[in-house]
């Protein structure tokens, strides 16, 4: 991908999953990538896996000083990727703990945000702004309202900032149920018996990768005629 190479990339959120996935990918094709995350030895270890910058930072999403130093110590850049995720808010909605869903909310919604407007001052003009957001957004499945308010929140300032923000652009993805390491924390039997039932519910007869994801990431960096989008990269299973 020639409109890759040289291109300078950050991921806030790379050091694992579809963030790790999408760093490494874009490194191969020539990018100089910055990856970002909290947990220091997880960045160390996913820079050395996708052969990221050295200019890559541990940095806390949810702490604005963090971030406002990070995007002023790396400088101008052509592309923004926002993986930040969390893993609360889910549950059928008469027991749903509404602690739990503000702290979804305080996981991904705020960090998200903050990092996009703390980059704005470096992110090039003519480049891209990509958020990862989940197909919990306009699913309407049972047990997914917390999660669709956070993902659908962030859905849709999309095209908004798309008008506000012109001409960079502004994308979001919005990933099926991806096997990463986010449904590590359900025991592993659990797991195993969602992600038979996820996959018989998914019209693509399987669950994704994030290799899945992260080629729809490339997709929508490369893509200069698509602003103000979210695309579903879901293999059917929100219809």
């Amino acid at each position: 991908m020639k409109n890759l190479q040289n291109k300078r990339i950050v991921i806030v959120g790379g050091t694992s999953g579809i963030g790790l996935t999408t760093a490494t990918m874009l490194a191969a094709e020539g990018a100089e990538v910055i990856i970002s995350g909290r947990d220091e030895a997880k960045l160390r270890q996913a820079i050395k896996e996708s052969g990221a910058s050295p200019l890559s930072q541990s940095v806390n999403a949810s702490d604005r000083n963090q971030l406002d130093s990070f995007f002023k110590s790396i400088g101008n850049f052509d592309h923004l990727i926002i993986t930040v995720s969390g893993g609360k808010g889910a549950g059928a909605f008469k027991d749903l703990n509404l602690g739990d869903l503000h702290d979804g909310f305080e996981d991904k919604f705020w960090p998200q945000l903050n990092t996009l407007q703390s980059a704005l001052p470096y992110l090039s003009n003519t480049g891209s702004a990509t958020l990862i957001t989940a197909v919990s957004a306009t699913s309407g499945k049972p047990g997914f309202s917390g999660l669709a308010a956070i993902n659908g929140a962030i859905e849709i300032m999309i095209p908004v900032w798309a008008k506000e923000l012109q001409p960079l652009r502004i994308n979001a993805i919005s990933p099926g149920v991806i096997d990463t390491s986010w449904w590590n924390a359900f025991p592993a039997d659990v797991k195993n018996n969602l992600f038979e039932q996820f996959a018989a519910e998914t019209p693509a007869g399987r669950n994704g990768k994030p290799e899945d994801i992260a080629k729809a990431i490339m997709f929508m960096i490369e893509q200069s005629f698509i602003t103000g989008r979210v695309l579903q990269v879901d293999g059917g299973f929100g219809l």
